[in-house]
């Protein structure tokens, strides 16, 4: 079996039990099988502060955590993807996360989410939104839905951007092992003064570009002041979209109520959410000659 280091990438695959596992996993499987990627099991221990964190390993730490783990683990090598877990003991579980993203040199994170409503302060989850905002990867959010159906036909809103871009490749990657049709869509609203028609065009065939040897790949150009219900509306023909976070970031309080995180909420189907990672943050890029 070709191990976890024989691979240039790292797809690391938080789990926190097994029914929502399996949905990441079928994710994560395709991805990786696609690139050439390894994938990085990880359960978080969440010690709190009354315990130390050996005690935590040792009074919180459960069989069923470890036996989901192993079983995570023989779903993976059963597809061939080289793969290893780790158990990490921390404080706070996005705490966890980061560090592994560290410590293994990981490229890619795909989390689970379950699409609750957002609370004040706090948009997808309190973990999420700590690793959407610290991580220095690229960052997958998969709105669990069960079960998973089969994968036919993807959906890609196009906006332009890096993330957009991401969401392109990732949906590229789904696509290509599991022979579905990829649609990308562009709803250009009137009233937006950032593009023209003719524009929104060009980033449709830019776009189709990074979408490679898939078998069937269409293009749509809809013209709507309601972009947000207008890309839900077409989630309904579509088992899995895959779209980029609103620009600006999916984790400013600010944005809360953008496009990315309405339609991550109410779209039909599984729903993948794609953040790029950028080390320069856009704040100081504005200010580099």
């Amino acid at each position: 079996m070709t191990s976890r280091s024989d691979t240039e990438e790292t797809i690391l695959v938080p789990v926190a039990n097994a029914e929502t596992a399996a949905r990441q996993l079928d994710t994560a499987i395709d991805i990786a099988c696609d690139r050439s990627a390894s994938i990085l099991l990880l359960f978080v221990l969440d010690v709190p502060s009354q315990l130390s964190l050996a005690d935590g390993r040792r009074y919180l730490l459960e069989d069923d955590d470890e036996r989901m783990l192993e079983e995570a683990v023989h779903r993976v090598e059963s597809q061939g993807v080289p793969v290893e877990s780790r158990i990490r003991i921390a404080r706070g579980v996005a705490t966890g996360i980061v560090g592994a993203v560290d410590e293994h040199d990981v490229d890619t994170i795909l989390l689970g989410w379950r699409g609750r409503p957002p609370r004040e302060d706090i948009i997808l989850g309190n973990h999420l939104d700590r690793v959407l905002r610290s991580a220095e990867c690229d960052v997958l959010v998969q709105r669990i839905k069960l079960p998973r159906p089969d994968v036919d036909r993807i959906l890609v809103p196009v906006a332009g951007g890096p993330h957009s871009a991401f969401a392109a490749e990732t949906a590229a990657a789904i696509a290509r092992q599991n022979d579905a049709s990829v649609t990308l869509l562009h709803v250009h609203d009137e009233s937006d003064s950032d593009g023209t028609v003719e524009d929104a065009e060009a980033l449709l065939e830019e776009t189709r570009g990074q979408v490679s040897d898939v078998a069937s790949v269409e293009t749509a150009l809809v013209e709507s002041d309601a972009v947000t219900g207008t890309i839900t509306d077409w989630t309904t023909d579509h088992d899995v979209t895959v779209m980029g976070v609103s620009r600006g970031g999916l984790v400013q309080r600010k944005l809360l109520g953008t496009v990315s995180e309405a339609v991550g909420r109410h779209a039909a189907g599984s729903v993948i959410l794609a953040k790029r990672y950028d080390p320069v943050p856009s704040r100081l890029r504005r200010l580099l000659p």
